[in-house]
C-alpha cells in the first residue's frame, strides 16, 4: 500500500492542491459563549477560556469536525489542525501549558478521522491533514520593550522546547504533514525547523520527503507595503534563511490579500527550490476589522497568480470561508500547477 507521504507527492506533481480556509472565521458564526470553551475538568479553571479557539478540539470537538467537513466538501485537498496557538507558550496566557500536547494529539486525531471519511468517499482524491504550527505570541528577534532594545521574552531554547512538544502530538495523532505557518519572525520559525528535526532524529523519521519522511510546509507573513516580516527580512532573505531543510513548500500567507500578495508570491515563484503556496487573507480587514471581498472578488485576483505558474497549493487565510475555497478550487481545476527548475533555482541562490 502506498504511504501517506508517497500519495501527497504523486499528487501535488500533477495538480494545484487547496488548503481550507480560516479556523477562526468560522467559529465565529457559532457565536459560542464561555461555557463552550470549558471541559468537565475546567469547570472551575479561574481564568477566562473564551477566545481559545484551540480548546474547542477538546471541548467541542463536534464544531471543529464541522467546519473540517464543510472545507472539505468545498474541494480541500489539505485540512489543517486546529492548533494555531497550540503551544505551551501560548497556552499560557490562559493558564493551560499542560494541555498544549492533548490540544495538538486531539485535534490531529479530529481532523484525521474527517480526512479518512473524505477519502474514502472520493479514493481518487485523496484527503491529507497539515499539522498547523503558529509562530507563538512572542518574538526571538525582537524586544517588546522599547526602553530595553536587548531584551527578549523568549528564548530559542524555550521555543524548541515547546515546539517540540507540539510536533509530538501532532504526529502522534495522526498529521501527514508539519505546516510551520505566519512567520513573522524567521528566528522562531527556525527554532519550529530545529525542534522537529529533533523529533525526526528521536523518532528515526527521513527528514527529506522524498525518502518517506512527512513534509513539512512553511509560510510566512509578509507584513505591510514594505514588502518585509515583521523582523525585518525581504522575501528573498526569508527563503534563503529556511533553505537549508529540505522542504515540501515555502509559501506565504495572512497579513495581505492576494492583489496585494502577489510581487512577494512571484519572489518565491522564480527562487524556491521547493513547491510554493499561498493562502491570502480575503482581502485587507475594514475599520471594524472585518473582512469584506466576497469568493468571486478574491478568486479573480488569485487568477492572475495561476495563469503565471507561481502556485502549487493554494488557499485561504483570515477571512475565507468554504465559499472561498470552493470557488479557488473551481478555479484551479483549470490551471497547471508551478514546476520547479532545479538548475535555475541553484543559480538563483548561489
Amino acid at each position: 500500500m502506498q504511504n501517506r507521504t508517497e500519495l501527497l507527492l504523486q499528487q501535488i506533481s500533477n495538480r494545484i492542491l487547496i488548503l481550507d480556509g480560516a479556523m477562526g472565521t468560522m467559529i465565529q458564526r457559532y457565536t459560542l459563549t464561555e461555557e463552550d470553551f470549558r471541559t468537565p475538568e475546567l469547570a472551575d479553571h479561574p481564568k477566562s477560556l473564551k477566545g481559545n479557539n484551540d480548546l474547542l478540539s477538546l471541548s467541542r470537538p463536534d464544531i471543529i469536525q464541522a467546519i473540517h467537513r464543510e472545507y472539505f466538501e468545498a474541494g480541500a485537498d489539505i485540512i489543517e489542525t486546529n492548533t494555531f496557538s497550540g503551544t505551551t507558550i501560548a497556552q499560557e496566557d490562559y493558564g493551560l501549558a499542560h494541555l498544549a500536547y492533548a490540544i495538538n494529539f486531539e485535534s490531529a486525531k479530529l481532523a484525521k478521522a474527517v480526512a479518512e471519511e473524505y477519502s474514502a468517499k472520493t479514493p481518487d482524491k485523496p484527503r491529507f491533514v497539515a499539522g498547523a504550527i503558529g509562530p507563538t505570541n512572542r518574538t526571538a528577534s525582537l524586544s517588546p520593550d522599547v526602553n530595553d532594545p536587548g531584551y527578549r521574552a523568549i528564548t530559542f531554547d524555550q521555543l524548541a522546547t515547546a515546539y517540540a512538544e507540539q510536533v509530538r502530538g501532532l504526529l502522534d495523532g495522526g498529521s501527514d504533514i508539519l505546516l510551520v505557518e505566519t512567520i513573522f519572525d524567521t528566528l522562531n520559525a527556525k527554532a519550529a525547523l530545529y525542534a522537529i528535526q529533533d523529533v525526526f532524529e528521536e523518532r528515526n523519521i527521513p527528514l527529506d520527503p522524498k525518502d518517506g519522511g512527512i513534509p513539512i510546509m512553511i509560510s510566512g507573513t509578509i507584513t505591510d507595503a514594505s514588502g518585509r516580516t515583521l523582523s525585518g527580512q525581504t522575501t528573498e532573505a526569508f527563503l534563503i534563511s529556511i533553505s537549508h531543510v529540505p522542504l515540501l513548500s515555502v509559501g506565504l500567507n495572512c497579513a495581505l490579500g492576494a492583489k496585494e500578495l502577489r510581487p512577494y508570491l512571484k519572489v518565491l515563484a522564480q527562487k524556491a527550490p521547493f513547491y510554493v503556496s499561498a493562502y491570502p487573507n480575503a482581502g485587507l480587514p475594514n475599520e471594524f476589522g472585518a473582512y469584506d471581498q466576497g469568493a468571486n472578488e478574491m478568486a479573480d485576483q488569485v487568477r492572475d497568480f495561476l495563469k503565471e505558474g507561481m502556485l502549487n497549493i493554494l488557499g485561504g487565510c483570515c477571512g475565507t470561508t468554504p465559499e472561498h475555497i470552493s470557488a479557488l478550487a473551481k478555479l484551479s481545476a483549470g490551471f497547471q500547477p508551478r514546476k520547479i527548475n532545479q538548475e535555475e533555482v541553484e543559480e538563483t541562490l548561489d
